[in-house]
Order: structure tokens, then sequence, then C-alpha cells
């Protein structure tokens, strides 16, 4: 194996522990409430914490790999996951639990930026579309089969080797880094924490999805309001900082790069709104439609299998096509899949097939070809601190596709004319649709040089 399919082995193995603590527990949750008496509030919070630790993690991992190696910064992350997971085994009440799942998400939010840098910087460009392809099939089968083996394990061992289980995952990986990633090369100058704006940008990554978390909670509307009103107020006092700072914690210049700029903007728009999309369909299609669970989680399947057509194309396509052509068929599907659920046919079997496969394949197409472009575009000196916004940027789509999407729904379900009105819905469709094709100005832009 050369040492750079070493390099990517490490960081591939690390992300599908990441992504696996993120859906492995779903499963297990039922056995986890009856044996700590935990409400269902306390059960959405074992995945909502480990996001807060993971996404205000994230800034410090291109400092302490600056300041100490990526290599040892890559190890240790792995530690604090497994410490993390034996942690959160051994929990004996939910509050317990949720530390422990904080520790997890800290250690997985250095994990992830550090490694994907030490992989993408260790290909030449015009090999990273292959490396990418590989990534995100990593990311489709992962969360599709991490939930069956944390249900087996609920089954016939215990709740607590979901967590537990980790860690002898992450330890074995942290000894295969010992051997196999290249030992740093530190600069004699070592960077000092740039102490206002780590405060600044925890206290904005903290506070922006727990306060988009908190919206759909009932009760928590002036919480939440309070929450996101800090979470603006410190994240534009940070831009302001990292504008003038020589050496800011998350340097924001970064993004007058077009492919980062229009990559982020992808991804906030595309996949991030899918998930709110998601939620959306899940709910409409049980509940009005009258689907089961069953039912509308096979689904999922198809979309799976047109999201994997969709990676192998942008391996082939991206160095032939550039990325401006993919985008645009990405966008064009995505919304017309969308748009699918909000007509009269959605109860239709072949039209939900259509509508998901669509969504699986245009969805995957972007989000693959804004890696690829992205991490093709920006300078390998820069890749960690590019490493850092990128991974800065997933984690808020996520919580802001659910939550915008999810609020509106609440919002025309409120002032509908009835129990078994389907305009809310299909209001959320529509804007939705919008929503994804709103990075379309910023794609006409791009160059093929870009």
């Amino acid at each position: 194996m050369s040492a750079r399919s070493r390099i990517a082995t490490l960081y591939l193995l690390g992300f599908a522990v990441d992504l696996a603590n993120m859906f492995i527990f779903n499963a297990a949750l039922p056995a986890l409430q009856r044996e700590l008496s935990a409400s269902v509030v306390q059960l959405a919070w074992v995945g909502t914490i480990y996001m807060l630790g993971l996404t205000v993690a994230i800034p410090l991992g291109s400092w302490l790999a600056r300041r100490i190696g990526e290599r040892r910064v890559f190890i240790a992350s792995l530690l604090i996951v497994a410490v993390g997971g034996i942690g959160g085994g051994m929990a004996t009440g939910i509050a317990t639990l949720l530390a422990w799942r904080l520790v997890q998400g800290l250690g997985g939010g250095l994990l992830v930026p550090v490694g994907q840098s030490m992989a993408y910087r260790a290909y030449p460009p015009e090999d990273r579309a292959h490396l990418t392809a590989v990534i995100m099939t990593v990311a489709l089968l992962v969360p599709a089969l991490s939930p069956a083996i944390g249900g087996i394990a609920a089954d016939y061992v215990s709740w607590r080797w979901v967590f537990i289980g980790v860690a002898p995952l992450a330890a074995a990986i942290a000894a295969l880094a010992l051997a196999w990633a290249p030992v740093d090369r530190l600069a004699e100058a070592k960077p000092a924490l740039d102490i206002p704006g780590f405060l600044l940008s925890a206290i904005t990554l903290f506070c922006l999805p727990l306060g988009l978390t908190l919206i759909s909670q009932t009760g928590s509307g002036v919480h939440a309001a309070i929450v996101l009103a800090l979470a603006i107020v410190a994240g534009v006092a940070y831009v302001r900082h990292a504008l003038r700072s020589r050496e800011p914690l998350l340097d924001l210049r970064l993004l007058s790069d077009p492919m980062l700029k229009t990559g982020s903007i992808i991804y906030l728009c595309v996949p991030g709104v899918f998930t709110g999309v998601n939620l959306i369909a899940s709910l409409y299609l049980q509940d009005r439609l009258g689907l089961t669970a069953t039912q509308t989680g096979m689904l999922m399947l198809p979309w799976a299998a047109a999201s994997f057509v969709a990676i192998m194309s942008t391996r082939r396509l991206f160095a032939s096509r550039g990325p401006r052509p993919l985008f645009l068929v990405g966008m064009t599907v995505t919304c017309a899949g969308v748009l699918l659920l909000a007509t009269p046919f959605a109860g239709l079997f072949t039209v939900r097939i259509a509508s998901f496969v669509a969504m699986g394949f245009g969805a995957s197409l972007c989000t693959s070809t804004a890696q690829t472009a992205t991490f093709t575009s920006v300078r390998t000196e820069r890749m960690a601190e590019a490493s850092a916004l990128w991974n800065i940027n997933r984690q808020l789509s996520f919580s802001l596709g659910a939550s915008v999407l999810g609020g509106l729904l609440g919002l025309f379900l409120a002032t509908s004319g009835g129990a078994a009105d389907v305009l809310p819905y299909r209001y959320c469709f529509v804007i939705a649709a919008v929503l994804i094709v709103f990075p379309l100005p910023f794609v006409l832009r791009l160059r093929r040089a870009d």
C-alpha cells in the first residue's frame, strides 16, 4: 500500500467512526430510555449534544495541528472518542451519558477536519476526484448500516455496547496511525491561540445549532430567540475580528476562493435543504398519505442507489466537464424530485420512487462535485484551514435545513384549515425547491478555469 493510500485509509476509518457515532445509537434508544428513565426530549439530546461538541471543536483542529502536529492531533482525537465511548457505555444516568457524548463530539470535531486535511494534501489535485468518490461512498454506507448494527447490539447484548464498542475500534485506528501517519515537521515558531476568536467562534457555533434545536421544542420559543440572538451577535463580532486579525482561528478570507465559497453555498442549499425535505416527507407520507414507517424508510434504498451512481459519475466526469455543468444538473434534478412531492400524484408508488431517486442523484452529484472542486482549488498549504471551514459549514447545513423547514411546517400547520390539510406540506416542498436553486447565480459565475 502506498504512503498516500495509508493516509487516506486512516482518514476514512476515522471518518467512519465519526459517522457511526452519529447514527448507530438510533435503534438502541428505546432500550436506553427504559434503563435510564429518560424522557423523549433527553433522548433527542443524545444526538444533538454530540453535534454541538463536534462543531465547537472543529476550529481548534487546524491551530492544534500547527502547534503540535497533525499526527498527534489525529491520534489524540481518536483516544478522546474512545474514552467518551467507554464513559457513555458505563453511564448510570442520562445526564452522565450526555456529558460523555459531549466528550465524544469534541474528539470527533478534531478528528474529521485534521484527517481530511491530511488525506487531500497527500493526493495531487488531479487525483482528488477519486478520493472524494471513496469518501462519499463511506458517507453513504456507514449511516445506512450503523443503525442496524446498533439494533443488533441492543437486542442481543446491551445498548451500552453501542457506545463501548466504538472504543476498541478508535484505539486500533490510533495504533495504526502511529505506524502509518507521517511524522510532522513543525515550524520553529509556534502559533499562539487566538483566544478572542476562539471564544467568539465557540459561542457562535454552540448557540446557533442549539437555538435551532430549541425552535422545534414546544414552549422553548423565548429561549430559542435568546440563544439565536447571542449566536448572531457573537458571529458578527467574530467576522469583524477575523477580518482584522493577522492569524485568526478561522480565516474567513479563504472564502474569497470562488470554489470554496460556491461549494459551501451549494452544501447549505442542496444536501442541507434535503435534510429538511426528508423530515417533512417522512411526516407527510405517514400522517397524510398513510404509509407505514417501514414503507417510508424503504424509500431511502432507491435514494442510496441513485446517490452511489452520482458519486461514481462525479469521479468520471469532473476532470472532463468541470464543476459548473455538474452543479447545474444536480440542482435541477434535486429540485424536480422535491417538486414531485408537492404534486397531487405523490401518493403514487412510482412517483415517490422517482422523487427519491431524483433527490438522491441530484443532491449527491452536487455534494461530491462541491467537495472535489473545493479541495482541488485550495492551495496545499491552506488545506487545514479550508478543511475546518468546510466541516463547520457541513455541520451547520444539516441543522439549518431541518430547523428552517421544520419551523415553517409548524407555522403552516398552525394556520391550516384542518388536520387532513396537505397544503402546509406542499408549501414547504415548494420553498425547499426555491432554496435548492438559490446558488444558481454563484454557479453561473464560475469559469472553466475555476
